[in-house]
C-alpha cells in the first residue's frame, strides 16, 4: 500500500490558484504554526518541484523531508547559533541607520523563525547530485522555487534558506545523505500564522533594460549587505 493513499481534497487544493497571482504574492511566510502537514501535501509540493528545469534534463534532485521531533530539534540547535552571529551585524546597522520599518520586520521575522525553526512542522531539505564534483546549484534552485509556489498554491508557509550549509556536512550525514549529494537548501513549512500577499517591489521599468545596461540607474539604488 502507498504511504500517500489517495486524497481528493488534498488532489485539487491548489489547482486553481492562477499562476502570475501566485508568484506575485509567494512571499516568505516564516512564523509558521507547529500543526502537523500530512505527507501527502509534502508530496505533492515536492513534485511540482520536479517540474524545474535541468540541463540534459538530469533532474538531481533529491527531496528529505524530515517531520520527526527530534531530527528537527537537532537541526534547529546548531541553525540557531549560526543565523543570529549572521543576523546580528545587520540588525545594529538597522538601528544604528534607521532602516525602514519593512526591513526590520523582515529581519525580525528571519530571527523568529530562526529561534523557532524546531517548532516547524516539516524542514524540507533538497539535496542533488554533484556534477564535476560540483554541487548543480543551477537546476536546485529552480526546483526550490518551484516548491515555494506549489506551497503558496496549496496555502502552505514557506521560506527559502541555504544557512544550514554552515554546518551541511555535519547536517547531511545525518540526514543520510552521501557525499556525491549534498543539500543546496532548507525550506521550514507549515501552516502560516500570516498571511500571503504581494511583498514590495521596484517598478519593472527601473529594472528591465533592452539591449544595454544603464548605469546611471544605480544612482538611487541602495543595496542592504
Amino acid at each position: 500500500m502507498s504511504e500517500f493513499p489517495a486524497d481528493p481534497n488534498l488532489d485539487l487544493l491548489g489547482e486553481d490558484t492562477p499562476l502570475l497571482e501566485g508568484m506575485r504574492t509567494a512571499r516568505a511566510i516564516r512564523r509558521l504554526k507547529p500543526d502537523p502537514v500530512p505527507r501527502a501535501l509534502i508530496r505533492k509540493v515536492c513534485e511540482a518541484g520536479t517540474f524545474a528545469p535541468s540541463g540534459g534534463n538530469r533532474q538531481p534532485w533529491f527531496f528529505i523531508a524530515v517531520d520527526d521531533r527530534k531530527k528537527r530539534r537537532w537541526v534547529a540547535d546548531r541553525y540557531r547559533p549560526v543565523f543570529q552571529k549572521y543576523i546580528q551585524p545587520a540588525m545594529d546597522r538597522g538601528k544604528r541607520d534607521n532602516f525602514s520599518d519593512r526591513l526590520m520586520r523582515n529581519m525580525r521575522a528571519a530571527l523568529h523563525l530562526a529561534e523557532h525553526l524546531h517548532e516547524a512542522p516539516v524542514l524540507l531539505f533538497i539535496a542533488g547530485f554533484t556534477r564535476r564534483d560540483e554541487p548543480q546549484i543551477q537546476a536546485l534552485y529552480p526546483c526550490a522555487q518551484n516548491v515555494l509556489l506549489a506551497c503558496r498554491a496549496v496555502g502552505l508557509g514557506a521560506s527559502f534558506t541555504s544557512l544550514h550549509r554552515a554546518f551541511g556536512e555535519e547536517c547531511d550525514r545525518m540526514l543520510g545523505l552521501p557525499e556525491n549529494i549534498p543539500s543546496a537548501v532548507m525550506i521550514p513549512i507549515g501552516w502560516p500564522l500570516g498571511r500571503y500577499g504581494r511583498p514590495p517591489r521596484k517598478s519593472i521599468d527601473s529594472k528591465l533594460f533592452f539591449d544595454e545596461f544603464d548605469p546611471s540607474t544605480l544612482q538611487a539604488e541602495r543595496p542592504i549587505e
